[in-house]
């Protein structure tokens, strides 16, 4: 008798229909709510023209569930998640109009395949990269992350005095080089501010910290803006390095890309060109081509009221969720849509 065998496959096909329409709860914005209750958690995304979004990932085993079908309110989608264990980090994208997987952009904490190469002494208990969300297309392979239940970060200073800016002397340093390698990390950052005040700084400027691709970066190719990239540690690290500056009489200056961001940038993929890879025409934050000769990456379109909008609220979060003092802005000459070619 002839030996049996036996094979599986399984496949997933999600019957294409628009969000139901439903009013946000009040004082439901763009990203993450945190609820009292830290079992629940509320999500907004804001997609304006598109008809349908999911949430999937941790909390659905990485499926797309007909129970996870978001309600849209005018250009924002949203679904509160009940049923979440207080502390637990859950990895989540979205999945829009049933093609496009993209992260939330006003996620913290941004997950992508190069965090293997993380060491755990900068940054200790990373979450892994959930093998489930790789996808053929390596612009669908950012994962967001929520954690209700999140202790506040205890500021010691909460009144800065900044300096005088005719007073300002100021440190520009990029975390990369001004350590060897393993040592890249917002702790020995900290372990320098002694250095810096004997060199009579008042000021550290970082070079662009936020969520960049790769690991080893200059960070002007930045993709999510309010998340601090791991490569140089959590996101308490870097209020604790903060914290400690302003307990030092020195204020903390971020360099910051608004000229331009990278792939995959949640608001490029919302409207992608599939044959330029590129922002299509229709796209609100970008520029299908760059106005002005300096450009990297995608030009954003600083006249759009979507592009100000966003610019608008990442200073105010950098400000007040970091308490930074202030902004070096990168390339501020090509924030214009005055096309000057030469």
């Amino acid at each position: 008798m002839a030996a049996s065998s036996s094979d599986s496959e399984q496949f997933q096909y999600i019957i294409s229909g628009p969000s139901p329409v439903q009013a946000r709860p009040a004082g439901v914005i763009a990203g993450i709510n945190y609820q009292s209750d830290p079992s629940k958690v509320i999500l907004c995304l804001w997609a304006p023209g598109k008809s349908s979004a999911y949430v999937f990932g941790d909390f659905s085993n990485w499926q797309v569930l007909p129970a996870n079908l978001m309600k849209r309110d005018g250009e924002y989608f949203w679904i509160e998640l009940t049923g979440l264990t207080s502390g637990v980090e859950y990895g989540y994208q979205y999945l829009l109009n049933e093609t496009v997987k993209l992260a939330d952009p006003f996620a913290d904490k941004i997950l992508d395949p190069d965090d293997q190469f993380i060491n755990a002494e900068t940054y200790p208990g990373l979450k892994s990269y959930p093998p489930q969300a790789l996808n053929t297309q390596w612009y669908f392979n950012r994962v967001s992350v929520f954690q209700t239940g999140q202790a506040a970060y205890p500021w010691v200073v909460t009144n800065f005095s900044k300096p005088a800016k005719p007073t300002l002397i100021i440190y520009e340093l990029l975390i990369r080089d001004l350590f060897e390698n393993g040592k890249r990390n917002y702790q020995n950052l900290i372990d320098t501010i002694g250095y810096f005040k004997r060199l009579g700084v008042n000021a550290v400027q970082l070079m662009p910290i936020m969520e960049f691709n790769g690991n080893e970066s200059w960070g002007y190719n930045p993709t999510f803006m309010f998340a601090p990239d791991k490569y140089y540690g959590t996101k308490n690290k870097l209020k604790e390095f903060i914290d400690k500056c302003h307990q030092n009489g020195i204020a903390v200056i971020l360099d910051i890309a608004m000229n331009h961001q990278d792939l995959p940038n949640s608001f490029i993929l919302q409207d992608l060109d599939p044959v330029t890879g590129g922002p299509a025409a229709s796209n609100r934050w970008f520029n299908q081509t760059a106005r002005h000769p300096f450009n990297v990456f995608f030009d954003m379109n600083h006249e759009s009221a979507y592009t100000k909008k966003y610019l608008d609220t990442v200073n105010y979060y950098w400000l007040n969720e970091y308490k930074i003092d202030g902004f070096r802005f990168d390339l501020s000459k090509g924030f214009t849509q005055t096309n000057n070619p030469n």
